[in-house]
């Protein structure tokens, strides 16, 4: 069998004869013919510095031609990136219920269950005026309570009673 010389590595193998004649043969395992037909390039990410391969349609169509390793690196950038008048749903920043209810030290606690979950914690209008962010307007109510209130008028007098006792008290 002919010795011949990797395409990729160059490193010397046994190729049959036959093979050569086919025009195959030319690399010396599967994973340098596979990085041969390679035609992007190493670039180092733009959070971490570690380098990953992209290809040239990955390159060509960066918008912000800043690349990254993975995912995660990706995300860190695009959250601190796009946030205010950068972010695509943002408006008119009108939809600040949460900071308002923060920013004027009400503890989030759900007005009807006294769940403290702040994961399942939305900021209801109690006028349902969404235009009107007064304090008095907002009110703290977990999910479930926020539906109920919506869709149960026995539920929406008792948050209106509770309401009216705190403003007494």
């Amino acid at each position: 069998m002919p010795i011949v010389k990797c395409n990729f590595c160059s490193k010397k193998f046994h190729s049959k004869p036959s093979w050569i004649l086919k025009g195959f043969g030319k690399f010396c395992s599967a994973p340098c013919h596979h990085k041969s037909l390679r035609n992007g390039k190493e670039v180092k990410c733009f959070i971490c510095g570690k380098y990953s391969y992209k290809t040239l349609k990955a390159l060509n169509n960066s918008k912000s031609k800043k690349y990254f390793c993975g995912k995660s690196c990706q995300t860190k950038w695009r959250n601190t990136e796009f946030i205010g008048k950068k972010h695509a749903n943002w408006t008119t920043g009108e939809y600040s219920y949460k900071s308002i209810l923060k920013r004027n030290k009400i503890p989030p606690v759900c007005s009807l269950c006294k769940t403290k979950d702040t994961r399942i914690l939305a900021v209801h209008h109690i006028d349902g005026n969404h235009s009107n962010n007064n304090l008095e307007n907002l009110t703290w109510l977990c999910h479930n309570c926020h539906f109920l209130v919506h869709h149960d008028n026995v539920e929406k007098q008792k948050l209106f009673s509770k309401l009216k006792r705190l403003k007494k008290d």
